[in-house]
Parts: structure tokens; sequence; C-alpha cells
């Protein structure tokens, strides 16, 4: 049975910046729990950064070109958090590889987990297309990921490939 991991802000864990948590009651998750399927995992906390924190976005792209080191994770005092973010999807990877994780369910529209869309770094709530940097890395490596909307879409895939 494989392994699944989920931002730990979606398990209830208050380690968003703003110290709060994005809890999801879904019988799909519900019972992947149940089955002890599930690795819970902040990349932002995992990197050092406190809760609660400043807000930050990626300036200038996504967080392809944050790994590529075009494109920076800025708060909104205009500290250069890059490098946190980037530690944190490293920390991702790792414990994906550790696990044999296949899947991951990350929380949407965040710069770290963000799976399809992300704050344009204006801070004003503006969407654009575009991944968080660990999204963007571990889809890099395989590991596809979903956002807390989609739940149904990764059991469905989960599924296929454990046939």
């Amino acid at each position: 049975m494989k392994k699944i991991l989920v931002s730990a802000c979606l398990l209830g864990e208050t380690v968003r910046y703003d110290g709060k948590h994005l809890a999801v009651q879904h019988k799909i998750l519900q019972h992947w729990l149940q089955q002890q399927r599930i690795i819970g995992f902040c990349p932002e906390v995992a990197s050092g950064l406190p809760v609660p924190r400043t807000p930050a976005e990626i300036i200038n792209g996504d967080g392809n070109q944050v790994l590529a080191g075009k494109a920076s994770v800025i708060d909104r005092n205009g500290t250069n958090v890059t490098q946190f973010f980037v530690d944190g999807a490293d920390r991702a990877l790792a414990l994906c590889k550790q696990h044999t994780i296949e899947v991951a369910i990350l929380a949407r529209r965040s710069p770290s987990c963000g799976d399809t869309h992300i704050y344009n770094g204006a801070f004003d709530r503006t969407l654009i297309r575009g991944s968080g940097v660990t999204a963007a890395l571990l889809k890099r490596h395989g590991i596809r990921v979903f956002n807390q909307t989609a739940l149904e879409q990764a059991s469905a895939y989960l599924e296929q490939i454990e046939l």
C-alpha cells in the first residue's frame, strides 16, 4: 500500500503563515488516515520558518523559475525567503524518496504547495497559472501532485498505479 504525502495544514496542523490550518474533512482523506497511508508535511516549517510568519509570494515566475534561480520568494516585508522554500522542497522530495511516495496532496495556491495556480507576487490576491516550489520539484521527479479539491482524482490515480 503506497504512502501519500499530504500538506500538514490540510490535516489540521496549525502550520500556515497565519497560524491557522486548512483542515479537510473528506471521506477519502479519512479512509487514507485509517489505513495509515498519510505522511503529513509542511515544507515551510520543515525549512525553519516560524508560525505565524509574514506571508510570502513568488516574484517573477513560479516554483519552476525559483528552482532555476530565475525567480524569488519574497515576503510582504520585502525579505527574500527563497532559500527556505527551496530547502523545504528538498526535504519534501527526500521524504518522498524515503517512503517511495508517488502521490502528494498539497494545499492549493501556496507558494510552496500550489499545484496549478499561485498568487502573482503583488500581494493583491490575484492568481496566475503555475506551481509552488515544492509542487514544482515533486512534479519534476515524477510525483503526481493534487490539491485538496481533487481528492477523487488523486484516489483514482492511486488505484490505477496500485494495480
